[in-house]
């Protein structure tokens, strides 16, 4: 019994596709025309196999196979997400969502017997494209978001979270009587390329995930005075550039020489006002992402940018305000879906390694509620997040396979041995 290739690739392929930059990547922002185009082929998908599919208060799609034997039942969740960054790999998210069908399809096919329902999630806005937010969907699903939140969180172009689901026809307001309770779901399983290099480096097709990187997102605003970039002297300039660039430089440093070698910081989004070329900024703000597997690496970095900001703040005499804007904590994986993961790639003869995770996962936030275990599979060079991102279809069928296995014996087993994290 496996899974079948060509379905997969069919459907990845498809739905990659459907993307606002052809040529130049996947983009595909949750609540967009695409992923609407997306979801309308999923969901078709789902309805062909006879799935009972709910939309929540956010955009999450939750499509169940149950029968009348297992119907009350906690079911076994599986599934990722469909949302892209701008210009992304077609991969990533993607293929969690597309191995979780072709799962739920074999099942269906092979009338296999479950114990529990099997249900496949499609988590909303996980990449945080639209708000600046990652993991939207699964932490409103899990109680870390209210509406009073989504009306707070905007984009760039002043809409809030509410606004945009609102237009996109969903019933925001519902979101309190929406999310997930304990009792609901027993176990989950998320699979995922792996956005990195570890595995494709070590010629390994399956990683096991142990644990999830914790992340937070700062933002910085540098404030400083505007002025004209050719009459005003070099030592009579606020110049909030400058100033920013020393901060920026600084958590490069703190993360290679002050934290620990899992420890990675990034800036990747700056805003400048007015981005004039013949104008000294007025302000600069930008976005820090913080990531370790300890949370004490997280909490250096972030210690040592208030300390630098200081010191800034003092030779180049600018206004500096740093915000936490979003953070999710170091989540280490259900040992007991690991073990059954484990146990099921050995009776398939799967070579695999245990890994961490430094990217973030919407498993990270299910995890407060029900025991979760991820399965990697290779990422090429290491690419994500960018149109050169790719991963062997070979490699997600071996990874779905072992997805299929993994999610029957679990299925199957008895609830008592169940809450071992």
């Amino acid at each position: 019994m496996e899974t079948q290739l060509g379905r997969i690739v069919n459907d990845i392929e498809n739905i990659s596709s459907i993307t606002a930059t052809p040529g130049n990547g996947c983009t595909r922002f949750s609540y967009s025309n695409e992923d609407l185009k997306a979801r309308e082929y999923l969901m078709e998908k789902m309805r062909d196999i006879g799935l009972a599919i709910k939309v929540d208060a956010v955009g999450n799609i939750r499509a169940k196979l149950f029968d009348e034997n297992n119907k009350d039942n906690s079911s076994i969740m599986i599934g990722s997400h469909i949302d892209t960054v701008l210009n992304g790999g077609k991969f990533d998210g993607l293929t969690g969502v597309v191995t979780a069908l072709e799962v739920i399809r074999v099942i269906k096919e092979n009338n296999i017997k479950c114990e529990k329902p099997i249900e496949l999630v499609i988590f909303a806005e996980e990449e945080g494209s639209n708000f600046d937010v990652t993991l939207l969907g699964s932490k409103a699903l899990t109680a870390n978001y209210t509406v009073e939140d989504l009306k707070r969180i905007s984009n760039d172009k002043g809409n809030s979270a509410y606004e945009v689901m609102k237009k996109f026809g969903l019933d925001i307001d519902n979101l309190p009587n929406e999310t997930l309770k304990d009792e609901e779901i027993e176990a989950m399983i998320e699979l995922h390329v792996e956005q990195g290099g570890v595995l494709d480096k070590e010629d390994i097709p399956v990683g096991i995930v142990e644990a999830i990187a914790g992340m937070k997102t700062l933002r910085v605003s540098v404030k400083g005075v505007s002025n004209h970039a050719g009459s005003t002297p070099m030592n009579l300039r606020l110049d909030p550039m400058v100033a920013s660039a020393e901060l920026i430089t600084s958590i490069k440093d703190a993360a290679i020489m002050k934290s620990f070698p899992t420890t990675v910081a990034t800036v990747g989004k700056i805003n400048i006002t007015p981005n004039r070329t013949n104008v000294i900024p007025k302000e600069v703000e930008f976005f820090v992402d913080i990531r370790d597997v300890k949370e004490e690496g997280i909490e250096c970095i972030e210690n040592e940018l208030k300390k630098k900001s200081i010191d800034v703040i003092e030779k180049y005499g600018v206004a500096i305000h740093i915000e936490e804007i979003g953070m999710s904590d170091v989540v280490h994986l259900s040992r007991r879906v690991t073990r059954v993961i484990e146990e099921s790639a050995i009776v398939k003869g799967i070579k695999y390694m245990k890994i961490n995770s430094g990217a973030v996962h919407d498993s990270a936030m299910l995890s407060e509620v029900t025991d979760v275990g991820m399965i990697f599979v290779p990422s090429i060079g290491g690419y994500s997040h960018c149109p050169e991102e790719l991963t062997k279809y070979e490699d997600i069928k071996l990874g779905c396979d072992l997805l299929l296995e993994a999610v029957i014996n679990l299925s199957n087993r008895p609830i008592s041995a169940t809450n071992n994290k």
